[in-house]
């Protein structure tokens, strides 16, 4: 993924000499005429210096030349070199020796493929070093080497964890690199933090910090979100971060509450997996999801999930899954909704390793244009993945229960993508069954009008299949329909409950002082911009709530 521009990171020149006024001499001559372009490392052992290089790779610095001393009791410079071009295979090789360990030099050629071997005394260093150097490091550069800063993650397309991993850093704005754990920058990664790939994904931190396998909990509080939050009550708690939920706690801190956002994942919502939002005012070309979450993120998030709301006289209490709770004078609930899980046969085993809920930017940017990518559902973002998918791989098949794709997906998407060559639209058709053993290879599908089943070629399929509430964590407390949606306002004219002699405000539920916002209430739009509007007016009747009380 790519992010901002990292503080720029010299290049590293690092030199091995086990003779201490030696080592200073070689660090001197170098720091004299490179130290204003290239950090100077030294070290005083081959061993001392494979550590240095390791930890050089973890914080991902680059190393530019190695200038060893062949005679060292430890490890020779010749043994250093060959370990060292392991972690650094592109950084040029110069070889120390004294007149009479020229044989030394005819064999790092053969062994390491060394670059240049400098005789001992070097003087002048402007006529025997730099030199040579500076010829050395102008072929680095061209090579087109640079510092990799940001967080690293190691891992494989087709393990699950590292695909919900990269998804979790993606959507919360946490810029990193990615390395396959079975290429060769990706071992050379491994190999430096002392780690098999038995277990992935690793994720190593900027500073050089090493997590396996760690639950986002830890990413987050390893990678600086904040997850606990600052006080232990405020005037508005808003649970979720979706548009709904950021416009609300952005529109609540700048009116002066004290306000705390909690988000369970990632800010963004379910809007922030979306590829493409063309429906949401002032963006006419669109928007992606993580692109607005964004643009409306200028607040305190804390990652938590919350599992209880209870009323405790005039506060309102939220509780979290690790025990912990906060208070506050008002809630909105901004909760959203998940993506429907699909009930075909090996959906479940294979879910992040070629079948994904939601269209994260970055899987479709890593297909091949020879991959066949299938996409269950047939609403708007269903029809927005296929389009921005269809860029990347040879075909893309749209799998739509119903009969056509009019009574579910907007005009204009469909004719955008009646208009792409390589994507094909199958109606009444669904998925029995996703074939594979690491990962996805093939479908079973099934025309429901006759019942005949076909096995077809996929790499990647894309469910859009609709979307549930996550207001389990409510029940009995709120007042919500058949389906889980929260009532709200004149929603909850017929619903025992309500106790003050007012009526309820309009995105007031059941409970006096927790309003409720977006796709998670009951009969809501269900588009971007009404989630966003209605983020910012149940401020505006938190007002009121808090003026009566």
């Amino acid at each position: 993924m790519t992010g901002p521009v990292a503080k720029p990171r010299h290049p590293v020149i690092l030199t091995v000499d086990d003779d201490p006024a030696v080592s200073r001499a070689v660090a001197r001559d170098l720091r004299r005429h490179y130290g204003e372009r290239y950090r100077i490392v030294r070290a005083e052992s081959g061993p001392d210096a494979l550590e240095t290089l390791n930890e050089l790779k973890l914080r991902g610095d680059t190393v530019a030349v190695f200038v060893a001393d062949y005679r060292m009791p430890q490890m020779s410079g010749i043994e250093f070199l060959e370990e060292a071009m392991d972690i650094y295979p592109l950084a040029r090789r110069v070889l120390l020796t004294a007149y009479a360990d020229t044989h030394a030099a005819i064999e790092a050629i053969n062994v390491v493929d060394l670059d240049h071997y400098l005789l001992k005394p070097w003087d002048p260093p402007e006529e025997k070093l730099y030199p040579v150097v500076d010829g050395l490091l102008e072929a680095w550069h061209s090579v087109g080497v640079r510092a990799i800063p940001h967080t690293k993650v190691i891992g494989h397309p087709w393990n699950a964890r590292s695909t919900q991993v990269r998804d979790f850093l993606a959507r919360n704005q946490l810029y990193y690199n990615w390395f396959r754990a079975d290429e060769p920058e990706g071992r050379r990664l491994l190999e430096a933090a002392g780690e098999d790939g038995f277990t992935l994904p690793v994720i190593i931190t900027e500073q050089g910090e090493t997590l396996v396998n760690p639950p986002d909990t830890d990413i987050a509080a390893t990678l600086g979100l904040t997850t606990t939050p600052s006080k232990d009550f405020y005037d508005l708690a808003v649970i979720g971060g979706g548009p709904a939920g950021l416009a609300a706690a952005v529109y609540g801190a700048s009116e002066g509450l004290k306000t705390v956002l909690i988000e369970r994942t990632a800010t963004g919502g379910q809007a922030g997996q979306s590829s493409r939002i063309e429906n949401y005012l002032g963006f006419p070309d669109g928007v992606s999801g993580g692109q607005l979450a964004d643009r409306a993120r200028r607040q305190l998030i804390t990652a938590r999930k919350a599992v209880g709301l209870e009323v405790n006289g005039s506060a309102r209490t939220v509780r979290f899954a690790d025990g912990s709770s906060i208070d506050s004078h008002a809630v909105i609930l901004a909760t959203g909704v998940s993506y429907r899980q699909l009930s075909a046969v090996g959906c479940d085993r294979l879910t992040g390793a070629g079948v994904y809920y939601g269209a994260a930017s970055y899987v479709a940017t890593e297909c091949g244009d020879d991959e066949e990518a299938y996409i269950v559902g047939g609403a708007n973002s269903a029809g927005q993945c296929a389009v921005n998918l269809s860029k990347y791989v040879k075909s893309v098949t749209l799998l739509v229960r119903g009969a056509s794709l009019e009574s579910s997906m907007s005009h204009y998407l469909i004719q955008q993508v009646e208009a792409i060559d390589n994507i094909n639209v199958r109606t009444c058709t669904v998925v029995k069954e996703v074939c594979g053993d690491d990962h996805v290879e093939k479908l079973i599908i099934e025309d429901h009008r006759t019942g005949e089943t076909e096995e077809v070629t996929c790499a990647r399929m894309f469910i859009f299949i609709g979307a549930e509430p996550r207001t389990d964590w409510l029940n009995g407390v709120v007042a919500r329909d058949d389906h889980g949606f929260v009532l709200a306002g004149p929603d909850l004219k017929n619903v025992v409950g309500w106790t003050l002699d007012r009526p309820p405000h309009h995105l007031e539920t059941s409970v006096p002082g927790v309003f409720v916002a977006g796709d998670v209430r009951a009969d809501s739009a269900k588009r971007v911009a009404a989630a966003v509007g209605e983020g910012s007016m149940a401020v505006m009747l938190v007002h009121r709530y808090l003026a009566e009380a």
